[in-house]
């Protein structure tokens, strides 16, 4: 089960989103999260998903993958849904039952609400399946740049984040390790009542947290003994440059992105 995760994880190819520059894909990320909450209409969510569909097919990545991006993330999505049915009483009463009633206000924004996460882990995850952690530390770092004025240490943040990317997949692999062996030794986690489940979690998130914190401190004396020191001084294997591609994504997001503001415009003036 946890081997289906695949958060952080990177796959190489050749396709037309890995070549594009690191930096461009995290503004156009920004572009295409904010895009998504500013429209408020599945007409706007329509678009959201035609632009991510887009990006799909360029990534030339299996979508099987992406529904791994999602898989894990299903009983949140269940529990939105169920949430926003239940809580939400305007609009016309499609079924009621005593005192619980679903309208079809509450059933359209309980679809809204789920497919608005949907496209939002699909698209994020984008970025991170085309790009490689390195690349992406990169990028952040070049990106925050100006803070470097305001001492604001940005090599740290960028490196931070990058070790955490890259770790996850590690993290993951080493949970379902333990998992196994504590399997193999009798012990029952995924029976019993929910209160029973979570303390035989203890005997999982114990051997993790020290096999995380050995790696840590594995990682940090290795760092020590190359003698880093810090994003001064440094250079870099590869060099960003940015392409005219960059430049047509970048202005085929803003065009998505102007689509929904239109539409939302047009919206609210009916």
């Amino acid at each position: 089960m946890l081997r289906d995760i695949t958060i952080g994880q990177y796959f190489p190819g050749n396709s037309v989103i890995h070549r594009l520059d690191p930096r461009f894909k995290i503004v156009i990320t920004i572009i295409f999260i904010i895009m998504l909450f500013t429209g408020k209409s599945m007409l706007c969510l329509a678009i959201g998903a035609v632009y991510t569909l887009l990006a799909v097919v360029l990534s030339k990545i299996k979508p099987k993958m992406f529904w791994k991006s999602v898989k894990p993330l299903l009983p949140f999505l269940v529990l939105t849904a169920v949430i926003n049915l239940l809580l939400i009483s305007s609009g016309n009463v499609l079924w009621e039952w005593r005192f619980i009633k679903i309208t079809d206000e509450s059933l359209n924004i309980s679809v809204f609400m789920i497919a608005r996460i949907v496209l939002l882990i699909i698209g994020s995850s984008i970025l991170t399946y085309t790009t490689s952690p390195i690349t992406l530390t990169d990028a952040i770092e070049r990106l925050l740049s100006p803070l470097k004025k305001l001492k604001f240490p940005v090599h740290e943040l960028a490196m931070m984040m990058s070790i955490a990317l890259r770790f996850i997949p590690t993290l993951i692999e080493e949970t379902d390790k333990i998992m196994s062996a504590q399997k193999a030794r009798g012990a029952e986690i995924d029976t019993g009542s929910f209160m029973t489940r979570a303390r035989n979690m203890v005997s999982i998130l114990v051997p993790l947290f020290i096999s995380a914190f050995r790696r840590a401190d594995e990682l940090a004396t290795a760092m020590e003994c190359r003698c880093y020191n810090g994003g001064e001084g440094r250079t870099r294997l590869r060099q960003l440059k940015s392409a005219p591609r960059d430049y047509m994504a970048l202005a085929v997001t803003i065009l998505f992105y102007a689509a929904v503001i239109a539409v939302s415009i047009m919206t609210k003036t009916k």
